[in-house]
């Protein structure tokens, strides 16, 4: 394997800052805004909402902090249960346990890698039997693609229970024309580093209700009474986004088209590169939506391919590119691996399927095409050998007596 000590490192998703950022700090210093709250949250609220066709937004430290808080609104107390998808990130079932709440983890759909509304109706099924409807049920987005929101919201609508949208990877995807994020009760934005935009740590969470919001934003800033003195009431969170972060979401929403623009153009890159070698799939795009495409990410048929996920992300970690692989869904996460879990079809588990061939592939937008050339033939070549590799062994085997081996199914074609 080549030595990679000498070549540039390409990251899955660095931040890509746009200039627009730096105008908004400098007034924040200026004007001696940089304490937390400020004129730049206030604007960088109204802009966010206006972008994605909402009432109203409230920013936050986080979009762990943005679910939490649409948790409570939801009355989500002890002894509750919540339906959340599971292949996700922890983030988004952390804040049940913070609500002492029970989590129960839902499947994927092939058709998006999303919630899988099958599994959903099961769960629901089950619920009414019990008599323990949950209080809210958490549809993630993931790697950018919108769930299937007319079939889950529906079913959700069914039992009058709220959703929650974890939009944290979707911003800037649509369903139906319409902006993710803003069909159900509440919905979350995360602006964390690795995101389409970012404000270096950040969140927002998203509604209809501008009184929720307002409670939300009471919730954040500590639950302070409104008297001369500090008063508290309720138990409250330091949750709220600083001005001075705000002002760098303010510039980083200038740009957001382009940065949507610029991942697909990243995945349409890989796609034409690297569908046609047999044995790599892409995360497909539902027909009802436009994802942000904000990764791009794989699946591998290792018999058809001839390696592993594992051994692909090596070799290219050994040509100093960051890979990762595709979120452990969190029913088998050893924290949450005791709570309740609904597959997509009894017996058949969409989300570990995925985990098991995915793979995540640098995606961000201040890629260079030299960046990306580097990792799409990176890939091909270590395909190419292992192909002949497992074509040295076939033959080896051939002269033992030994006909049937990996090779003697089918060649992998690669132009």
């Amino acid at each position: 394997m080549t030595n990679s000590t000498n070549k540039k490192k390409i990251y899955l998703s660095s931040p890509h800052m746009s200039g627009y950022e730096q105008e908004f700090i400098q007034e924040a210093f200026a004007t001696n805004w940089i304490a937390p709250l400020g004129p730049h949250v206030d604007a960088f609220e109204r802009e966010l909402a206006d972008y994605v066709g909402i009432r109203g937004a409230a920013a936050t430290s986080s979009g762990t902090a943005a679910i939490h808080l649409a948790l409570k609104l939801a009355d989500v107390e002890e002894g509750d249960y919540v339906f959340c998808s599971s292949l996700t990130f922890s983030a988004s079932a952390n804040p049940i346990i913070y609500q002492r709440a029970t989590p129960v983890f839902i499947d994927s759909e092939e058709e998006s890698w999303n919630m899988s509304p099958k599994a959903l109706q099961r769960a629901f099924n089950d619920a009414v039997q019990l008599g323990k409807l949950p209080k809210a049920v958490i549809i993630v987005h993931l790697y950018g693609q919108s769930a299937n929101m007319d079939e889950l919201g529906e079913i959700c609508a069914q039992y009058g229970v709220a959703v929650i949208e974890d939009a944290a990877e979707s911003l800037g995807a649509t369903y139906k024309g319409k902006q993710s994020g803003t069909f159900g009760k509440f919905g979350i934005y995360s602006f964390n580093g690795n995101k389409i935009i970012t404000t270096s740590g950040g969140g927002m969470l998203v509604s209809n209700d501008l009184e929720a919001l307002q409670k939300a934003r009471f919730w954040a800033t500590q639950a302070r009474d409104p008297a001369r003195h500090y008063q508290h009431s309720e138990i409250g969170y330091n949750y709220r986004l600083s001005n001075v972060l705000a002002g760098i979401g303010r510039g980083q929403m200038k740009v957001l088209a382009e940065r949507v623009k610029a991942r697909r153009e990243i995945f349409a890159r890989y796609h034409e590169a690297l569908a046609g070698i047999r044995g790599i799939e892409f995360m497909p795009e539902a027909a009802y939506g436009r994802s942000n495409r904000w990764l791009t990410t794989m699946t591998i048929d290792s018999e058809e391919l001839g390696t592993t996920p594992n051994e692909l992300m090596d070799a290219l970690a050994e040509e100093n590119i960051e890979t990762r692989p595709i979120w452990k869904p969190l029913h088998l996460q050893p924290v949450f691996q005791d709570y309740p879990y609904y597959s997509h079809v009894v017996g058949e588990s969409v989300s570990e399927r995925i985990f098991n061939n995915g793979i995540c592939l640098p995606s961000g937008s201040n890629m260079t095409y030299e960046d990306q050339s580097r990792v799409i033939e990176t890939i091909r070549d270590f395909i190419k050998r292992q192909r002949l590799s497992r074509k040295k062994a076939y033959d080896m085997r051939k002269k033992g007596g030994l006909a049937k081996s990996w090779y003697c199914r089918r060649e992998v074609q690669i132009n």
